[in-house]
């Protein structure tokens, strides 16, 4: 006799347990942040090859804007998955208190 599988929870089962969370976008948030990860070696590159300043700098800010991407992504399916739930539930201002403060973080 096997086991059955484990149910898959979705953002909205469990939210406040990071390991339970299925990401809605996840294959485009991976591909983003596959992309970062090769961008972040070619600045390292252009380092180590002594490359112009400002050429290095402005890698550095397309780095910046695509990490952006992926943190603004990631917020809007939290907000309309596990703060929406919560609100739901009536514990909408714990979400919103946790969603704030994650915000404030990036706040420039």
């Amino acid at each position: 006799m096997t086991s059955p599988e484990p149910k898959r929870r979705t953002a909205a089962a469990d939210c406040h347990s990071p390991h339970t969370v299925v990401q809605p976008h996840k294959q485009a948030l991976l591909k983003r942040l596959n992309r970062v990860e090769g961008q972040v070696r070619g600045v390292a590159q252009m380092v180590q090859d002594d490359r112009y300043c400002i050429d290095v700098l402005t890698q550095v800010a397309a780095i910046q804007s695509a990490l952006d991407a992926v943190a603004l992504q990631l917020l809007e399916d939290h907000t309309r998955g596990c703060v929406a739930d919560a609100v739901r539930a009536d514990r909408g201002d714990q979400a919103i208190a946790e969603l704030m403060a994650v915000v404030k973080r990036f706040a420039r």
